[in-house]
């Protein structure tokens, strides 16, 4: 069973490597998703309309009458609660009129519609989030008593941390289609309910766009832990 696991071997100079390249990507998405948000949020919309409304208004549309929208503190806090059907908007985007808050606002919408469809892969990723949450606690303590307590990560407490990151690995790889998928029906719903006009959108797609990035980095950095893991059994 060990000799099976042990498929990849990452020489430590490489593992540097792609760890540097990855941290780099990963700094480079918050940075984009910062730049595109703060360029956008000081465009103002023509509509004037508020991302409370266009949220409410693209879940209506989709026949949805039943998901509270919330306002709540924070930069980017903005989320969809699926468990108690609640879209939670970050005052910046609650309130203002703004390309990046409409596009913000009209993405969390969009995974209230795939909640409301029952779009598999939102399923899969919620059937995913107690794993997640419990393998996210116990990690940071497999990787201190890794140093504190066993001579590096050998053994069982090796198996663990490729257990958790298996998790993590697969948790962030299927949150990119729902991402995704959720950016795509804002776009459209904003254009087609006459939320914004065609030439409004390319500050919606920028800002949409370099938050996905920040999901594809997420993806490739628990993957790359995974295979440094991975190529350390015997």
């Amino acid at each position: 069973m060990t000799a099976q696991l042990a498929f990849v071997y990452l020489p430590p100079g490489l593992f540097i490597l792609l760890f540097v390249a990855v941290f780099v990507f990963a700094l480079y998405a918050q940075i984009r998703v910062s730049s595109a948000y703060g360029k956008n949020a000081r465009i103002g919309s023509r509509g004037r309309i508020t991302g409370r409304e266009a949220a409410a208004a693209v879940m209506a549309h989709a026949g949805i009458n039943d998901v509270e929208i919330v306002e709540t503190s924070g930069h980017l806090t903005d989320h969809y609660d699926p468990t108690n059907k609640r879209l939670v908007l970050s005052s910046e985007n609650y309130r203002g009129t703004s390309l990046a808050a409409l596009g913000v606002s009209a993405h969390e919408a969009g995974h209230a519609i795939q909640h409301n469809i029952g779009y598999s892969m939102l399923k899969f990723r919620m059937a995913l989030v107690p794993a997640t949450q419990f393998v996210s606690q116990i990690l940071p303590f497999v990787i201190l008593g890794s140093f504190f307590f066993v001579r590096g990560l050998t053994g069982i407490v090796l198996d663990i941390a490729i257990i958790c990151y298996a998790v993590l690995s697969l948790f962030q790889l299927i949150t990119l289609p729902v991402e995704f998928d959720a950016s795509r029906r804002a776009k459209a719903q904003l254009v087609e309910l006459g939320i914004l006009d065609r030439d409004e959108m390319p500050g919606v797609n920028e800002t949409l766009n370099a938050a996905a990035l920040t999901y594809v980095a997420a993806f490739v950095g628990a993957l790359l832990n995974l295979l440094y893991l991975l190529s350390r059994r015997e």
